[in-house]
């Protein structure tokens, strides 16, 4: 069985990304990272009930380790926006025997003193464009990122998946959330939260 992990925010440009994620929640994001061996950098909003949030996008001048990016950053364009989310699973082999081949193979990754093991597809894409999660497992023992986050008083309430193979994706997920639904038509996102501020959402 999966476990919703934490959801990630695509973006052209860090610094833009991040002002627009605070600027719809209206909390302050904290740095992430690097992650050479794709290329990239974040920003982190830690979540309640265990999640976190991530803005995420190519860093300038980075030459990526595995000659591409991922989380589909390589064809990533327009405004900052909701294009991916990760489940975790306990034992990542097992949950790969189930999945669809286009999540793409374990990749055993670390920064700092993180480490974890997650799916990527050869080419650095999203499977189903961003509809199916990327998954994820933290070894035992491992301090999640949102444990590492000051908690920021938001919680997810919703997370709405629209594809044109939601009924497809949805039989395939074995993911138990009443949080999340998947719904049949263009390719969306629609998270839903409330902050201190009231009910925001991205999309």
């Amino acid at each position: 069985m999966l476990k919703l992990d934490h959801l990630a925010v695509a973006c052209t440009n860090l610094a833009e990304g991040t002002a627009w994620v605070e600027s719809q929640l209206g909390l302050q994001l904290h740095p992430g990272g690097q992650h050479a061996r794709y290329g990239t950098h974040n920003t982190l909003l830690g979540l309640a009930d265990g999640l976190y949030l991530e803005v995420i996008a190519k860093e300038p001048g980075a030459v990526p380790e595995a000659g591409h990016a991922w989380f589909g950053l390589d064809d990533f364009t327009g405004p900052p926006r909701l294009a991916n989310w990760l489940c975790q699973t306990d034992d990542l082999a097992a949950a790969l025997e189930n999945a669809p081949a286009v999540v793409g193979t374990a990749q055993a990754l670390t920064r700092g003193d993180l480490a974890w093991q997650i799916t990527v597809p050869d080419d650095g894409g999203l499977p189903y464009q961003g509809a199916f999660p990327t998954l994820i497992e933290w070894p035992a023992g491992t301090r999640h990122p949102a444990d590492r986050l000051p908690q920021s008083g938001v919680k997810l309430l919703t997370l709405k998946v629209s594809h044109p193979k939601a009924d497809h994706i949805a039989q395939i997920l074995d993911l138990d959330d009443d949080r999340v639904s998947l719904t049949a038509g263009s390719l969306g996102f629609v998270a839903t939260f409330l902050t201190p501020s009231g009910i925001k959402t991205l999309s």
